[in-house]
């Protein structure tokens, strides 16, 4: 058996909904705060080679074979690192020296980072959304809600919500690995965690001390976040996203508005060096059925996160505009 096979058997228990660690204490011992919670904090990289959705010809094959994974790992590093591919052009403004995908693929050997339901794709959206969706855009489709491109250049409100910087295309929630800015770090004290994206700098300061939901009518971009501790998993749930806003199944593909969105995320330290972060995603008005994902973090050094800044201080959308504009898009 494979040192990565038996790093998967360890970390990896059975549960109904979950691959991932949450359900198991894990076989290394873990860092523990002072006041004796796991030890969550630190800065992990989320980039990965492992894709979203499994490649449809693996069906239900949830682990890749070693050599699968490195064939993998391979391609991604050729496709970023490479002399001839990161010089390539990325339409409209791109090459792939300036992408960070992730090359690596976890010693879980995960073949898609959806885990269940068990052909690790997200499922179909039900008949309500799909009528949503044409309603919305048969009346202009405002609000825009994708992160990236957007519906005119009339002004800042016809692009997406990126390209605004009012949420980052990777940052969640729930946190989805994607081009590049793929690191966040976590801070405790004994009644909040914090999680911090380095993607639109986005600081989620999440309660632990059993306080209730706020009010329905108070929505937020990131949703409202509750946390308790189940063993050693630390568990979160939010709701009270804003209707502006859906679930990115990628840039230019949000399904759904947040008003009926349900999050329920984990994050387990099984060692040293891994946090293993999960997401339940239930919304019965948008997908015909609940979907999860588990994805492993690698921990850094203990450097700061860096700001990313976006358009603070620069001209970003204004020359995107007027840029547009002038090109008679």
């Amino acid at each position: 058996m494979s040192t990565r096979i038996v790093a998967l058997a360890s970390v990896l228990l059975v549960l109904p909904a979950l691959s991932a660690a949450q359900s198991s204490a894990p076989a290394a011992e873990i860092p523990r705060t002072a006041w004796g919670a796991p030890d969550l904090q630190g800065v992990y990289d989320f980039g990965t080679a492992i894709p979203l959705q499994r490649p449809v010809e693996l069906g239900d094959r949830a682990v890749l074979t070693d050599e699968e994974a490195a064939v993998l790992e391979q391609r991604a590093s050729e496709l970023f690192n490479d002399e001839v591919n990161r010089d390539s052009l990325t339409p409209p403004n791109y090459n792939h020296f300036w992408f960070e995908f992730g090359t690596t693929v976890a010693d879980t050997l995960q073949s898609s980072l959806i885990v269940d339901p068990p052909n690790g794709r997200i499922p179909p959206v039900t008949a309500a959304e799909e009528q949503r969706r044409a309603a919305h855009d048969a009346g202009g489709g405002y609000p825009v809600r994708v992160l990236g491109g957007g519906i005119g250049m009339a002004g800042p409100e016809d692009r997406g919500l990126a390209e605004r910087c009012i949420l980052g295309f990777n940052a969640g929630p729930p946190i989805v690995p994607a081009s590049y800015n793929n690191y966040l770090q976590v801070f405790q004290t004994p009644n909040h965690v914090v999680i911090f994206t380095e993607m639109v700098h986005d600081a989620r300061i999440i309660p632990l001390d059993g306080r209730p939901h706020l009010p329905s009518h108070i929505r937020q971009w990131m949703g409202d976040s509750r946390a308790r501790w189940e063993g050693d998993t630390l568990v979160i749930e939010s709701s009270n996203y804003t209707p502006k806003r859906g679930y990115n199944i990628s840039w230019m593909n949000v399904v759904g508005t947040g008003d009926t969105m349900q999050l329920t995320e984990r994050l387990t330290r099984v060692d040293a060096d891994t946090l293993i972060y999960e997401y339940t995603y239930d919304n019965d008005q948008m997908f015909t059925q609940p979907f999860s994902a588990s994805i492993p973090l690698a921990r850094t050094d203990d450097g700061a996160v860096f700001e990313y800044a976006c358009h603070e201080g620069n001209y970003g959308m204004m020359n995107i505009l007027s840029g547009a504009r002038s090109a008679g898009e």
